[in-house]
Formats: structure tokens, sequence, C-alpha cells
């Protein structure tokens, strides 16, 4: 999620760090930077350059406070411009009639969003149901009705041969009376290149729904296009809010800040993964941080809560502070894990940490492999190797990687790591300090843990950029 512009954003913020004082020339340089870093990203150029020079206008008529540095106060300064660009958080309107309506292009993930939104309202108490009106794209009804299905959610689908829009969204309203109260979510035939026919078309779907919600699904490697298609859906069908998809899959993201100051109107989804739960509320504040490699420690220990149970966690922390520590336990510590990552891997992880989305590229891309890859050796041991780890000699490590798959070396690493790991516990006993070990292999990494060291490098941990520390213990 915006990888690319987080690292060009740091080393035009570099230039100005070993300055004493802020003038007009060291800014102006340093602004240079930041334009063509947002343009480079598929940021409009009106609003990269329009950014830009608020940036530099405050930057330059700023004066420094003595806590701070000139380049600090520069990010400052940025991080809040970014914040007014991105606008403010928007709930959902879920106010009577209770009818969203879900428009956008072909391939932005119309459908999948559809049916992620269904699964968040039902998670907040609401009951959502889900109505098919794409009569264009094969299949397009029934990957709604599979989904619909898996999320146990009510699900429309036209009369079989409809090939009208209007009678579809008519036969739909039908329907929706029939079933009672609950939040409608209509999910529309994407439009290809802004065709004016299938627009007009939609303004008159629209018209029949009068829905309370009219959203735009947007890929976020839409690129430049992006301006035009946010104002083409908002003059024809009224945007009340966007919501960008695919941002776990594209490094570039500039078209979130140009369709929000486009339409003026607030993201209120993002779309990181192509799971039916993988979809989070936006935080324009939170947003910037992570831009700016600020992390977002907020929303880390939000999934924190929602993700693992307190009560499992605090009976692992007892185990290993009275030493008991085994493979059964190193196990549950995983998934536990597992479930933390499951909005993007191990580097969507250490993009929330403060100073750490440089890591992600350190911990490699094959991390979340390598996990798997442990998970199975242990699955491969018996209850009495997974106890007592100790018997496991020569002939029983052969016997394991055979049944997991995997070389010997690797169950000779995973050993190593594990009496390093109880050594940690040994020492320390507390479970924050245990978190360490389980992402980085102890090298004073204090949060995460060392799973990761050993299933990633060998057991060594991957050397932090000069001049950047690691966070401090959660």
């Amino acid at each position: 999620m915006f990888s690319a512009l987080t690292e060009k954003l740091e080393d035009a913020f570099k230039k100005l760090r070993g300055q004493s004082r802020i003038s007009e020339s060291n800014v102006s340089d340093a602004m240079q930077d930041i334009r063509m870093a947002l343009l480079e990203a598929d940021v409009d150029f009106k609003v990269a350059k329009d950014l830009v020079e608020a940036v530099k206008t405050q930057s330059i008529g700023a004066e420094v406070l003595r806590s701070v540095s000139p380049g600090q106060q520069i990010v400052k300064i940025f991080h809040d411009e970014l914040v007014k660009l991105l606008g403010t958080a928007v709930a959902l309107n879920v106010d009577p009639p209770q009818r969203i309506l879900m428009t956008g292009l072909n391939g932005a993930g119309k459908t999948t969003t559809s049916a992620k939104l269904a699964g968040w309202l039902k998670k907040q108490g609401r009951r959502p149901l889900l109505l098919a009106l794409d009569l264009y794209r094969p299949a397009a009804i029934q990957q709604l009705q599979v989904l619909g299905q898996q999320l146990g959610v009510p699900v429309f689908a036209p009369a079989a041969g409809e090939t009208d829009p209007v009678k579809a969204a008519k036969a739909a309203l039908d329907w929706l009376k029939a079933q009672g109260s609950g939040v409608a979510i209509f999910d529309t035939a994407g439009r290809q290149d802004l065709d004016e026919e299938l627009l007009a078309e939609l303004k008159k779907v629209r018209e029949i729904v009068q829905p309370n919600e009219v959203l735009l699904i947007a890929d976020a490697a839409t690129g430049q296009q992006a301006v035009g298609v946010a104002q083409k859906f908002n003059d024809a069908v009224g945007i009340t809010g966007l919501i960008m998809t695919k941002l776990d899959g594209d490094a570039r993201g500039g078209a979130l800040l140009s369709m929000r100051q486009v339409t003026g109107c607030a993201v209120k989804f993002l779309g990181v993964g192509e799971k039916i739960d993988q979809l989070e509320i936006f935080h324009p504040d939170r947003m910037a941080q992570r831009i700016l490699n600020m992390g977002d420690v907020v929303s880390l220990v939000e999934k924190a809560a929602e993700e693992i149970d307190e009560k499992e966690a605090m009976k692992l922390a007892a185990r290993m502070q009275s030493n008991k520590f085994d493979f059964n336990d190193m196990l549950q510590q995983m998934r536990m894990m597992k479930k933390l990552t499951s909005g993007g891997g191990m580097g969507g992880l250490l993009g929330m940490l403060p100073g750490m989305a440089k890591m992600k590229d350190a911990v490699g891309p094959d991390a979340d492999k390598k996990m798997k890859h442990t998970e199975a050796l242990i699955l491969s041991m018996t209850p009495k190797e997974r106890q007592r780890p100790e018997i496991i000699n020569g002939q029983r490590r052969k016997r394991i990687c055979n049944g997991a798959g995997r070389p010997v070396m690797e169950m000779n690493q995973l050993l190593k790591q594990f009496e390093m790991m109880k050594k940690m516990m040994k020492n320390q006993g507390a479970m924050m300090q245990m978190a360490s070990a389980m992402m980085g292999g102890g090298g004073g990494m204090g949060g995460l843990g060392g799973l990761l060291g050993g299933l990633g490098g060998g057991g060594k941990m991957p050397k932090m950029p000069p001049g950047m520390k690691f966070p401090g213990k959660f």
C-alpha cells in the first residue's frame, strides 16, 4: 500500500534533515522531489500541485520549534495537509431507505466488494441483503449468489434471460419489500471506458432504486484515468462515497488522493485483499501516517483485539512465564500471528509499525510461505514430540520432514530457533518480549517477534536502514 510513494517521500525529506533552518531554497528543492513522487504515484497533476503549494507556503512561513529539526517540522506540515486532502471519516449511511447502490468500471471489484460490505454490516449487527443487477458480465449473478451463501445473506437474482436493468431493478424492489427490513446492497454492471449509453442506463436504475448511498468502487491502480472516472460517475449518478479496492496489490495508489479531491466525497472503505473479510474502514489520519511511514498502531491494536482470544493469549503467556513452552504453544502462537497478518501477510503487518515500512522487503516475500512450512513440520510431529522436543533425534527428524515434505535443514533450523526462544523466555518471561522472538530472532525488536527470523532468514534479523530505530515495546 503506497510503498513506492512512501519510499520516494522519505528520500525527499532526507535532504532537509541536515539543514539547520528552513529556507525558501531548501524547501523548494524538497517540494520539487515531493511533486515528482506524487506524480509517479499517479496522483492527478492539479491535486499534486495544490498539495505541494500548500505545504511550501506553510513551511516557508513556519517558525521552527526548538525541540524539532526543520525536516521534522516539514514532515508534520505535509502530514497535516495530507490529512486535509484525504478528508474526514464519514460513516456509512444506513438510515431509511437503507439502500446502497454500488457503481464503477468493469474489473474494479464491485461484486466482491458488495459481498465484503454485506459481511461487514453483518458483523455490525445489521441484516444485509444482496441484489444482483449486473446483467452483462457472465456469471456475475452466480458469483454474488455463491458469496451470499458463504455469508448466509439473502440474494436477489433477476429472472432467467432478463436483459433490461430497469425491469430487473423494479423486480428487485418487489423482492426487497417481501424480505422486510434490511440494508439492501445493489450490485450493478460495470461500465467500460465510461460508455455514455451505459451511464444513462445506470442513471435510470438510480432513479428507480432511490438509494441513500451511491458508492463508487474504484481500483487503486486506475492511475491518471481516476479523475475522469470520478467526474463522469459523479455527474451521472451523484456519488456519495468511495471504496478503494486492490490497495494490497498496487504500489502507487494515487487514485485514492485524486478521486477524493475531485468528487469531494469521503473514502469510506478500503479493500486490502481478496478474502471476504478484507475490508477496512477508512481513517484519513491513519492513512497519512502509513504513507509517511509513521505506522498505524491503532489499527494494529484494533485488529489484535478483534482477531485474538484474550483468554487464550493469557494462558499462553502463563506457560511462557513458567517455562513450559513447547511446540504446541509455538503452533498456537503462529496461528495468532496468522490472524493478525490475514489482511496482507507479514509485509502488511510491518507496514502498520512506525518506521517499519522498509522492513517489508527485508523480511522477504516468502515469509508467509515459510511460516506455512514450519506449521507443516510441527503438525508432522507426534503429540509426544511436540510436548518434549528434546526427544527429536536424527531418525525422528527424517520422519517428520518426510511427513511435511520439507528438507531436514529446515527442521534443524526450527529446533535451533525453538531453543533460542525458550532461553529468551527463561530469562525474560513476558509475552511481549516473546513476541520479539516471534518475528526477528531476538535482534532487539521490541514488539513483534521471531518466528520470522528462524523462518525467513536462517535465524538472523534483517538489518535496519541507517539511522532508523526499532519502535519500543508494545
